[in-house]
């Protein structure tokens, strides 16, 4: 049973990683590989979208993970076979994470520079693809990062929205094995967050952990401290999620500002929990946190205002889920990277999906421990990212 706590031991020490796939990231061969990777490269927890097909692909990367342990020491790289948790996003309303670009081919000039095709990160806008003979929005691949929608020069493109049902939620949550779940919420659904809660509260105490993530608003804190309120029974460990600058990580350096600023504010409102970074994070985040000292140093413990010696303590039997729960300190548990983890192996997920799988030359995707050459390069891609992080405790 220790392995299954591992990730739990990343957030007490304050290296845990998280890999976003995205929360409306449907493209199968992509999340599948990307799990693949970022699981080798010692990744804390998956997080992917609440469809079981998702989870599925997430499920079958994490056990071809497992196989490979033994490969991956022997290339230097520290997975022994300890999984991730496997997480899954849920919403509370309207949230840009939960939706999709659309837009009609026909309505597009012929003379149009599409610039819509150049901007997008998820490579998710084609026009007159060999591979499938089809224009417009690759649904699978968008994750409703928005950026194509000011650039249209004609105005076309717009998204739809979906929201997470709540009678739909637990027994999908709990008939595929998932480890964890996050809640997006915003400051003022107070009454939706309830709804949601409400219809994944008998399962809590199976999950592993629970995160809520929100931007920043006015009032943000009292809206928190309102939902830790409401949250009956407690997870076992619980993540507030600082959503910086939302799906923006690959942007540029400056996008990390906006993470570590909510991070701190949170930090500060000192809620029993974990804080993690997310929203913006990118190579510039952990060297931001080293300089401002929010990183935890190796063998550093929490402190916090419950008296209680073993508060912290999130492997005592003897505890309540209440009392599980760690209090925030001065410095973040954790960062969850999601744009610019899944960008920084674009080139691979590529040349995957482009590669020749027969001698018909029909195109289709191969897996990715199908291709040893590429399955290392993309978990030393992986790992230039996750060691950032996790090299606070290797000193």
């Amino acid at each position: 049973m220790t392995d299954l706590f591992t990730p739990l031991q990343s957030l007490k020490q304050g290296h845990w990683f998280k890999l976003i796939c995205g929360a409306s990231f449907q493209h199968l061969p992509a999340v599948r590989s990307l799990t693949l990777a970022y699981t080798l490269a010692g990744a804390d927890c998956i997080d992917v979208a609440a469809d079981p097909a998702v989870i599925t692909a997430a499920q079958e990367a994490l056990a071809v993970a497992r196989n490979l342990a033994v490969d991956a020491q022997q290339r230097g790289f520290a997975f022994k076979g300890n999984l991730p948790f496997l997480m899954v996003s849920l919403n509370d309303g309207e949230d840009p994470h939960f939706r999709k670009a659309e837009f009609n081919p026909t309505d597009c000039p012929p003379d149009c520079p599409r610039p819509c095709e150049r901007i997008c990160p998820a490579q998710a806008i084609v026009f007159d693809s060999i591979k499938d003979n089809y224009s417009g929005v690759v649904e699978q691949k968008c994750y409703g990062c928005g950026r194509c929608i000011p650039i249209c020069p004609y105005d076309i493109i717009y998204t739809s929205s979906y929201m997470s049902t709540p009678g739909a939620i637990a027994p999908l949550v709990m008939s595929t094995g998932v480890d964890a779940v996050e809640i997006h919420t915003q400051v003022g659904r107070f009454t939706e967050f309830q709804r949601l809660w409400q219809a994944i509260s008998p399962w809590i105490d199976k999950l592993k952990l629970v995160a809520i993530s929100c931007p920043d608003g006015e009032g943000m804190i009292d809206y928190l401290q309102a939902l830790y309120d409401l949250m009956h029974p407690r997870p076992h460990a619980l993540i507030w999620q600082t959503d910086g600058r939302p799906m923006s990580g690959d942007i540029g350096d400056g996008t990390t500002l906006a993470a570590v600023k909510l991070g701190q504010k949170v930090l500060a409102a000192q809620l029993p929990g974990y804080v993690q970074l997310a929203g913006g994070t990118n190579s510039y985040t952990v060297a931001k946190l080293k300089a401002m000292g929010m990183l935890k140093r190796a063998g550093e413990e929490d402190k916090g205002r419950r008296g209680n010696k073993d508060a912290g303590n999130i492997f005592s039997n003897s505890l309540t889920a209440s009392e599980r729960l760690p209090l925030s300190s001065s410095a973040i548990a954790g960062v969850a990277y999601g744009s610019y983890a899944r960008v920084l192996l674009s080139p691979i997920l590529a040349q995957l999906e482009t590669q020749e799988v027969s001698k018909t030359s029909v195109k289709a995707t191969t897996r990715l421990e199908e291709d040893d050459i590429l399955l290392w390069q993309a978990v030393e891609l992986a790992h230039s990212l996750v060691s950032q992080l996790k090299s606070q405790q290797e000193r």
